[in-house]
This record gives structure tokens, C-alpha cells and sequence, in this order.
């Protein structure tokens, strides 16, 4: 038999115990792999929300604490463009749809309606609603939505919408279907894209139609700005919060980012922090099971060493082996991965979170196994490649 048929074969001559040590192995591989994926997809989405059309500060209520709880007055929209280094301004008002196949009741800051205002940009079967965004046709670039499938909505229209695509998938809705909303049904012109998980899982209508749904005539949640090109972010939002103290706040789309982003990375930590454990309990095994493997064909290395092999070749053969199984493992662990985040991904979470593919999750996670099987195979080859031949062929 060849040397390399060899390194293949010997690791399953005990099925069982070679099978818990790719178990061990596979469950550290899995939660790299999985957490990677997931954390993978968030980072990207975040990452398009940086994008050169969107608008660089977000302006609130003070005190507001997230987006679309507070209420600004309309006039703000206008007032907000005599600021030094802003260019354009949008209003938006957030409210959430609880149900997207009849009305519900919720109540607005100046009334009772049919809808719930709220913070937030939650998509379909997320955390209880769809979200519904107002804004005016002519700002929706402010918001990310350069690219639409179909036609905008009209300014004065009181029954179109535009949808996001992770909305019209999960929702299984088309250009020129028609959805309800706080009641009312309205008909889809377009389809859009930003590449971002909480924009594309919502809906966009005129601002004065979702102010009249919900009772909040002449306010807004939030005031989108875009400044000009060598403009300085914080400059202008100190301005902005300066000039309306105790009224206005800001936000820059950059200080979200950089916090979801040190959020993730803090992910990233436990992650590995996680998988260490695995890894660890997963090397013993690994050891474990080349020992006994060793131990078990001592006369056999006997005759190895009789016949002319020397002890690199012996110590190659253990460390070859050691890596198929944890390499194998790695296999393991990164099928289930893929499987389970995509199937958790799309029914958990409605298909909003993308999972990222990215080579180097991968690559990562079989560097890992590698390194695990020439870590858990090191003090077993050593001990087989200082066999004596005469002991090793006398032993029984």
C-alpha cells in the first residue's frame, strides 16, 4: 500500500473513535464558519449605508433616543438648509404597519389612527411589522434609493408605494400588486434596492399621505442632510445642534456605522472566544485518538522501522493522519454551518440579513483545522517516530 493510501485509511481503522474526534472538530469549524457569516452579512450591509447619494447626517428630536420616535416640525426641513455646508435636506416620517393584510390600531403623536408610529426600520415578520417610510419621490436618493425596478410614487398620489426587495420577496409581492397598509390598500409602482437589510425590508410612500394615515400633519422623524462635497460632517452637526439646542440632535450615517461595526467586532471576539473552547476540547480528542491509534499498531511501526523507514517518514505518517481527520472535520462542520445559517437566515429573519460567502470565513476556518491537526498530532507522531524496532516487534 502506498504512503499516502496510508495516511488516508489509518485514521478510520477505529471508526468510532475517529468519528468523535471529526465531531470535536467539526463544532469549533462550525462556529467560525457560522458566526463569520452572519456577522459577514451585517458588515456588509452597514457598509452600503455609506454610500456617496445617501445623506451623511440624520437630524432628530433631542431626547428622541432612535430613530422615528420623536416628532420635528416640518418648517425644520427648510430652516435646516440655511446652515453652512448643507446642500439638501429631505423630511422623512417612520411608522410601522402591524399587519400587511388588514388594518391596526395604534395611536400618533396627535391622535388615534389606524398604524403604529415607531422607531426603527424593522422589515417583514421582523420584530413585529413592516416598516413605512414618507418621503417625497424627488428625496429618495437621500435615502439610499438611486435604483428602482417600475416607476416612483407621485408626490400628491394617496394610494402608490414603493417596496423594498427583501419586503416583496418575503411578502411574495410584484409591481402592480397591490398591499395593505393601516387599512388601506395601496398599489406598488416599484421594487427598489439600497443593499442595506432595514432599508430593503420596508416601504416607501408620500410623506403627506403617511402624515395624514397616521394624524401627524406637518412633522416629520427624522430630517436626512446632505451636505456638500467639502463640507465637514461634524462641523455641520455641531452647527445644526447649536443653532436648535434642545430641539435638534444629529447622527452621522459614518458614527453609525463605525458603532454597528465595533458591535460586530466585539462578535467577532466571542466568536472565537467560543470556538477556542471547541477547538481545544476538539485537539484533545484528536491526541486522544492518535495515541491510541500508535499505541495500538506499535508492532506494525516495528516493522515500518525494521524494513527502513526513518523516523521523519514514520513522524510524517502520524502528522498526515492527525490532519486528514481534523481537515475532514473541517468539511463537516463547514457543510452544517452553511445550511443551518441559511435556513435559520430565511425563516428567522425573513431573509433580511444576507449571509456573507466571503473566501476568507472559509479559508480561516480550514487554516484553523490544519493547524489543529498538526498541534493534535505533534506529541503522537514524536512518540512513534522514537519506537524501537526490537521493542516495538516484541511488543504484543
Amino acid at each position: 500500500m502506498s504512503y499516502l493510501k496510508l495516511i488516508l485509511k489509518n485514521p478510520f481503522r477505529n471508526k468510532t473513535r475517529g468519528a468523535l474526534a471529526i465531531v470535536g472538530i467539526a463544532i469549533g469549524i462550525m462556529v467560525i464558519v457560522a458566526l463569520g457569516m452572519v456577522a459577514g452579512g451585517l458588515k456588509a450591509s452597514t457598509t452600503t449605508t455609506l454610500k456617496a447619494g445617501a445623506a451623511e447626517i440624520n437630524v432628530m428630536q433631542t431626547g428622541s433616543g432612535n430613530f422615528g420616535s420623536g416628532r420635528i416640525n416640518e418648517t425644520r426641513v427648510t430652516d435646516l438648509q440655511s446652515i453652512s455646508g448643507v446642500k439638501e435636506t429631505a423630511g422623512l416620517l417612520k411608522a410601522t404597519n402591524t399587519s400587511t393584510s388588514g388594518s391596526s390600531i395604534s395611536t400618533g403623536s396627535t391622535g388615534t389612527s389606524t398604524g403604529t408610529t415607531s422607531s426603527g426600520s424593522e422589515g417583514p415578520n421582523s420584530f413585529g411589522g413592516l416598516s413605512v417610510t414618507g418621503m417625497n419621490p424627488d428625496k429618495l436618493s437621500l435615502a439610499g434609493i438611486e435604483n428602482v425596478t417600475g416607476s416612483l410614487y407621485s408626490t400628491n398620489s394617496e394610494n402608490e408605494v414603493i417596496i423594498g426587495k427583501t419586503a416583496s420577496t418575503n411578502l411574495n409581492k410584484t409591481v402592480g400588486d397591490t398591499i395593505n397598509l393601516f387599512g388601506k390598500d395601496f398599489t406598488i409602482t416599484g421594487i427598489y434596492e439600497t443593499g442595506s437589510f432595514m432599508t430593503d425590508g420596508g416601504v416607501f410612500m408620500s410623506l403627506t399621505t403617511l402624515q395624514n394615515l397616521t394624524s401627524n400633519n406637518n412633522t416629520v422623524s427624522t430630517i436626512a442632510v446632505k451636505l456638500n462635497e467639502n463640507a465637514n460632517t461634524t462641523e455641520v452637526s455641531k452647527s445644526i445642534e447649536t443653532s436648535y439646542p434642545n430641539e435638534l440632535s444629529t447622527t452621522t450615517a459614518e458614527a453609525t456605522a463605525n458603532r454597528m461595526n465595533s458591535a460586530l467586532s466585539t462578535i467577532d471576539a466571542a466568536t472565537w472566544a467560543i470556538s477556542l473552547l471547541a477547538i481545544i476540547i476538539g485537539a484533545v480528542g484528536v491526541i486522544n485518538t492518535m495515541i491510541m491509534s500508535v499505541f495500538e499498531r506499535t508492532r506494525e511501526i516495528g516493522v515500518l522501522k525494521a524494513v527502513g523507514w526513518k523516523e521523519k517518514r514514520i513522524l510524517g505518517m502520524i502528522l498526515g493522519e492527525s490532519v486528514v481527520l481534523t481537515l475532514i472535520a473541517a468539511v463537516v462542520g463547514t457543510i452544517i454551518a452553511v445550511v443551518g445559517v441559511v435556513v435559520l437566515l430565511a425563516f428567522s429573519f425573513g431573509g433580511v440579513i444576507q449571509p456573507s460567502f466571503a473566501p476568507e470565513i472559509f479559508m480561516e476556518a480550514f487554516l484553523v483545522a490544519f493547524v489543529v491537526g498538526i498541534i493534535g498530532g505533534l506529541y503522537p507522531a514524536y512518540r512513534a517516530s522514537r519506537l524501537s524496532p526490537t521493542e516495538a516487534l516484541r511488543y504484543e
